[in-house]
This record gives structure tokens, C-alpha cells and sequence, in this order.
């Protein structure tokens, strides 16, 4: 036995020299009774979300309300119809807490359409506002184009900007796997205030999207306050490419577009909260959560009634499969994540001062596609913990645990031991993202089910194993 364990040492001092490989002897590996044990729970959670469809029926309740962007009165619809539902399902507490949230409204006026131009006058633009923008007057916003990929190449043509619409023609790269939106999101949320800082006095955006039509995807722009506010909208892809070409053909072309958006005084709204006691440890809470606000555009069925319902189904299949949990499971349904986060704020300030303590914090926010990953911020130890359940966490299709970002709404709860990203594939995600194109009719029953019973096994794991 000694002269086993010496020769372990050394084989393990020698993969340290070479490799810098620690293993992390902390993990416990599940024992194969274990992993047989919680697998069959996993299927059994599978089959019951694929033959009910019950989390889909409720997306469909859900989208038949519409819209829902904060402090509209779907909004309002929405929320006390979520929590009549939490209640008939029988969880055991069912709250609303109370959020003030930003109101804006886009108006009934998106028109766009290139004039003084001998060869392309009248033509018309496919245009939305983006959230936030500000109304552009009954005349509307009229300039030359000036055309730029980036932010370092306004500055370096900032002499030309005064007077002019900017026109930000930086497509999502339809080239990586994923990631695309990380190099394009920041001219939407920036890009009037970069243009303002130079004179310009209106913005158009290339539509963030993967789908080549011409349907524009709206989605938050920030004012800063610190100089001139301007109107801006998105742009139409297919509409995009055609002013590029026009701009090449007649550069001195003009665009003239009109919006009669409008800001409201902040309006009363609410998170909505439903929980499952814990048996034996009710004051340590695993939460489930998606955002219940949705841009005005579509039926927010991908984003977030998606992540709302499979967070709602994740306690109705632990009722439905009569599993009592050790631990208090609790959905929240977070208002304002798109224009605010302040239902995510006000929960995050409440969970974190509570006497409960929150063991992880689960996200569903990245659309209702075949389940993938889960990405985890936490501790290394815990993140090892967690990948040690990949083989049961595969009986859902997930492919993958690893360190990465979990949403932007847990990411409020700063106490949380765990805060986890549900993460399915996303090919299809910026087809739909922020637009009309996000209908109830684009989610596929099978892949949205799929999540909920993938989320609910990874939340019976938590509870059974702890963190």
C-alpha cells in the first residue's frame, strides 16, 4: 500500500511539472447508484414535459396577451394573469413586489425615405424606433448620410459629421458560431450619443440580425445627458444593404424619417413570485428566473416568455412528479431587463438582504432552442461539483458545463453561491431577436420542453446534492 502511493505521488508530481494540471480532489464523483438514481428522475422529467406540453400551452396564454414592455398595460395584463396561473398550479406562496419601471412608448409613426436623390427618390426605408429614442417633430429628421463601421471611424471622420445622419453599417459577423452580437450590441445602446458628440443629428442602425430580410429588430439606446439627444432608428438588413449601395451610386443623397415616440413618468409594475417550500432546508432557495418584460415588437415569445414559463414549469413538473424538495425552489419573474434591470435590482436587493440565503440562481434567457449548456459563475470547487452531474444532465440534451456569464437579471443577485446561465442552441436566436419576427409560432414544442425539463433537473441536483 506505502509503495502504491508513493508511486502515485510521483506520477502526480510529474503531470503537475508537465502539464501545470492540478486535479481537484474536492469534487466527489456520484457513486453509479447515484447517477442510475437521479437519471431516471431526469427521464422521468423529460417525458412528462414532452407529453404534457403544459409549459407550452402557458407560452401560448402568455403571447396571446402580446407585448409586454414595461409599464404598458399588457404588462400589467401579463403579470396578474402569471400570477393567477402560479396559484391554480399550487405553489405554495405566490407574491407580486412592486417595481417602478421606465415608460416609453414608440407611437404609431415609423417612416423613413431617401430624398433629394435624382435616382432613388421616394424610395422608402424599413425602419423602428429604437428603445428609447426620442420623437423627431411632425417634419422629421432630415441630413446626408454619413457611413461608418465603428466607433474608431466616426472619430476619425468626426469633421463630417455635423448636421448629418449617421449610418451605422456594421453587420453582426454572420461568421462565428456564436458571439456575433458581442461586436454589434454597443452601437445601438451608444450610438446616438457618439454620433450627437460630433454634430450629427439622427442615427440609423443596421438591424442586429442573422436573418436576411427586412424586418428591423429594435432594443435599448442609452441617453447619457451629456449632449444633445437625437432621434434613432433601426434599420431594415435587406433596407441596409440597399442604402449601402445607393450611398456608393449617389453619395449626396439625403434621408428623411419620422417617429413620434414618447417618454411617460415612470409607472408601477411588478416582479411576480412563486415558491415551492423546502422540506428540509427552507431557507436555503435555489431560484429560476426569466425576464417577463418583452420589446413592443412580436409577442416576446423568445425572449423572455420563453425563460418566464420553463421557470414556472420547472415547479409545476416538481408537483407533477409528486418530488417534495429538500430545498425552497423559487421562480421569479423579473420585470424591465430589457430598458432597466430594475426588477432585477429590487429582487437582487431583497434576496440579498434576506435572512434566506441563495444557493444558485438560474437564468433562461437566451431563447427555446435544443438544450446545450450551462455556464456557471461561481467557485471553482462548486463549478467542478456541478460537472460531475453531466451524466445525468445529458439524459436532457445538455452538452456541456463550464465557467462562463450567467444572465443579466441573477447576475443582481450578488449573494448567490451559483449563478447559472441556461444556454441551448442559438443558430436561430438573432432571426427573431427584438422583432416582429418573435411570434409564439417560431417556438418549437419539443425544444421548449426540452429546456424546462433541463432546467428542473438541474434544479432536483442542486436540491439533492447542494452546492
Amino acid at each position: 500500500m506505502k509503495k502504491f502511493s508513493s508511486f502515485a505521488l510521483t506520477v502526480l508530481f510529474i503531470l503537475i511539472s508537465l502539464t501545470g494540471y492540478i486535479p481537484n480532489t474536492n469534487a466527489q464523483t456520484l457513486s453509479n447508484k447515484k447517477i442510475t438514481g437521479y437519471k431516471k428522475v431526469a427521464k422521468q422529467f423529460v417525458r412528462r414535459a414532452l407529453e404534457d406540453r403544459k409549459g407550452y400551452h402557458l407560452l401560448k396564454e402568455l403571447t396571446d396577451i402580446g407585448s409586454r414592455l414595461s409599464g404598458s398595460e399588457n404588462s400589467i395584463k401579463a403579470i396578474y394573469w402569471a400570477k393567477q396561473k402560479m396559484e391554480s398550479l399550487g405553489f405554495d406562496k405566490v407574491w407580486l413586489q412592486p417595481v417602478m419601471v421606465p415608460h416609453w412608448e414608440r407611437g404609431n409613426i415609423e417612416e423613413a425615405k431617401i430624398v433629394l436623390s435624382k435616382k432613388y427618390n421616394g424610395r422608402k426605408l424599413a425602419v423602428r424606433a429604437l428603445g428609447g429614442s426620442i420623437a423627431t417633430g411632425k417634419n422629421g429628421i432630415q441630413g446626408k448620410i454619413l457611413s461608418v463601421k465603428s466607433f474608431d471611424e466616426l472619430r476619425a471622420k468626426k469633421d463630417q459629421a455635423k448636421g448629418k445622419i449617421v449610418f451605422f453599417d456594421r453587420p453582426l459577423d454572420q461568421g462565428l458560431y456564436s458571439g456575433g452580437y458581442g461586436g454589434v450590441w454597443s452601437y445601438r445602446v451608444f450610438g446616438p450619443d457618439s454620433a450627437a458628440k460630433y454634430g450629427a443629428v439622427g442615427l440609423l442602425l443596421r438591424s442586429i440580425t442573422t436573418k436576411f430580410d427586412n424586418v428591423p429588430h429594435t432594443g435599448v439606446t442609452i441617453y447619457s445627458g451629456k449632449v444633445k439627444k437625437i432621434p434613432a432608428v433601426a434599420v431594415g438588413y435587406l433596407d441596409s444593404d440597399f442604402l449601402r449601395m445607393a450611398l456608393k451610386k449617389d453619395p449626396n443623397l439625403e434621408v428623411n424619417f419620422k417617429l413620434n415616440s414618447k417618454w411617460f413618468p415612470d409607472a408601477k409594475s411588478f416582479n411576480v413570485i412563486g415558491e415551492i417550500k423546502g422540506s428540509e432546508f427552507p431557507n436555503q432557495i435555489i431560484t429560476v428566473g426569466g425576464h417577463f418584460d418583452s420589446w413592443d415588437l412580436g409577442v416576446g415569445a423568445n425572449d423572455d416568455g420563453t425563460g418566464s414559463i420553463q421557470s414556472m414549469e420547472v415547479l409545476d413538473l416538481f408537483k407533477r412528479l409528486n418530488i417534495k424538495p429538500k430545498r425552497t425552489i423559487r421562480a421569479v419573474l423579473f420585470i424591465n431587463e430589457e430598458n432597466g434591470l430594475r426588477g432585477a435590482k429590487v429582487y437582487g436587493a431583497y434576496a440579498d438582504s434576506s435572512p434566506q440565503k441563495t444557493i444558485a440562481a438560474i437564468e433562461s434567457d437566451a431563447g427555446s432552442g435544443t438544450p446545450r449548456t450551462f455556464d456557471i459563475d461561481s467557485d471553482s470547487l462548486t463549478i467542478a461539483k456541478i460537472k460531475t452531474w453531466l451524466p445525468v444532465l445529458n439524459e436532457t440534451g445538455i452538452l456541456q458545463i463550464k465557467k462562463g456569464s450567467h444572465g443579466a437579471d441573477v447576475g443582481q443577485i450578488k449573494s448567490a453561491k451559483a449563478r447559472i446561465g441556461y444556454a441551448p442552441d442559438g443558430q436561430r436566436y438573432f432571426d427573431y431577436h427584438h422583432s416582429d419576427n418573435d411570434q409564439f409560432s417560431i417556438i418549437h414544442p419539443r425544444e421548449f420542453e426540452l429546456g424546462s425539463a433541463a432546467i428542473a433537473t438541474l434544479v432536483y441536483m442542486i436540491d439533492r446534492e447542494g452546492l
